[in-house]
């Protein structure tokens, strides 16, 4: 079987996605990598998939692990990410060493333009099956994974009220109260319009374009926008809502009946990186049991056998998954952002 045909099947078979707890964690010997990542210095990490706050605590968590390694962090939005490394690339002024995007699809483009450098990460084994084979062995690998569903204020939204499927946000007394990110912008909003587009049908989006949805640009904008209460229903992904959840946050999230749709996260170092052996090294940890278990208690997926998810979270496997393959993401979210600008006029 082809590698595009295993990755095709993998993505299909998210929806049967179950995290089996393995013991035993091998860790790499990554010495002589340590020594020369010191030598650079520094890691400038392009990342989407998590806000601000805690894209710089991993960073922390990093160079706590790794002293004398110090942690650049450039939190953006997934497609504004990956619009600024092929902009350094045609500027010729290199500056990203791990590039981790919303928008899977990136990597395939990136490789084929010969811009990712060649790298095996030492723990890819450890990978759950159907992440390791979604990545590209030896040039990107799944290094997050989280859930979208629906969020909503627990404080202004009474329990016979809280929509439980997608087209509950149809309903007009949502008017002017749904959030949303962009497709244009977030890598995992292109993802989830995709998603429900694909069992709804546009049809959905024209109806929701009624309700007059806030429409912000991260996936994060939701939970800002809820929190707040300045609207009432959304779309969140899981390890937003569960950390603004831990913060003490009226949030409630729901796995809608008609499927969630998980946003897988690659990451891969850029053939130009300017910090090769620290960006090999960042990679090394992105896969480590230490980076698996801070993702899973913030809410995303384990991506790693023997980890556990986060205590109390639902069983994926219980799930429905709207399931999306490389391909259809790829020539899929292009077309959506087309229409979605045509629909909302932004």
């Amino acid at each position: 079987m082809s590698q595009k045909m295993t990755r095709r099947h993998a993505a299909a078979g998210l929806a049967a996605l179950v995290v089996t707890p393995k013991p035993g964690e091998a860790a790499a010997d990554n010495t002589a990598l340590e020594a020369m990542a010191r030598g650079d210095g520094t890691v400038t990490w392009y990342i989407a998939q998590v806000d601000a706050q805690t894209a710089e605590n991993l960073g922390r968590s990093f160079s706590q692990r790794y002293p004398g390694v110090n942690v650049g962090v450039i939190r953006t939005t997934g497609q504004v990410a990956y619009q600024r490394l092929l902009m350094d690339i045609k500027n010729h002024v290199p500056q990203c060493d791990v590039f981790s995007t919303t928008d899977i699809s990136h990597m395939p483009i990136l490789k084929e333009r010969h811009e990712l450098a060649e790298y095996t990460v030492a723990n890819a084994d450890a990978l759950l099956p159907a992440f390791k084979a979604l990545s590209d062995p030896g040039y990107s690998y799944i290094t997050n994974a989280a859930r979208y569903f629906l969020i909503y204020n627990k404080d202004r939204v009474k329990p016979e009220d809280v929509p439980r499927a997608w087209t509950d946000l149809l309903d007009p007394k949502w008017k002017g109260r749904v959030a949303t990110g962009h497709p244009a912008f977030s890598g995992c909003t292109g993802t989830w319009a995709l998603g429900v587009k694909k069992v709804h049908g546009w049809d959905f989006f024209e109806k929701l374009a009624k309700n007059n949805p806030r429409i912000g640009r991260s996936a994060v904008d939701p939970m800002t926008l809820i929190t707040a209460g300045e609207c009432l229903v959304g779309v969140g992904s899981a390890n937003n809502a569960y950390a603004s959840i831990d913060k003490g946050n009226p949030i409630g999230v729901v796995h809608p009946s008609d499927g969630l749709v998980l946003c897988v996260t690659p990451s891969a170092i850029p053939a130009n990186a300017p910090h090769p052996h620290a960006g090999r090294l960042f990679m090394e940890w992105l896969l480590s049991p230490e980076y698996a278990r801070l993702i899973a208690a913030d809410g995303s997926e384990p991506i790693l056998v023997g980890v556990p998810p986060r205590s109390g979270m639902p069983p994926l496997a219980d799930q429905k998954i709207i399931s999306l393959t490389v391909d259809e993401i790829r020539t899929g979210v292009p077309r959506v952002i087309e229409q979605w600008r045509d629909t909302f006029g932004s």
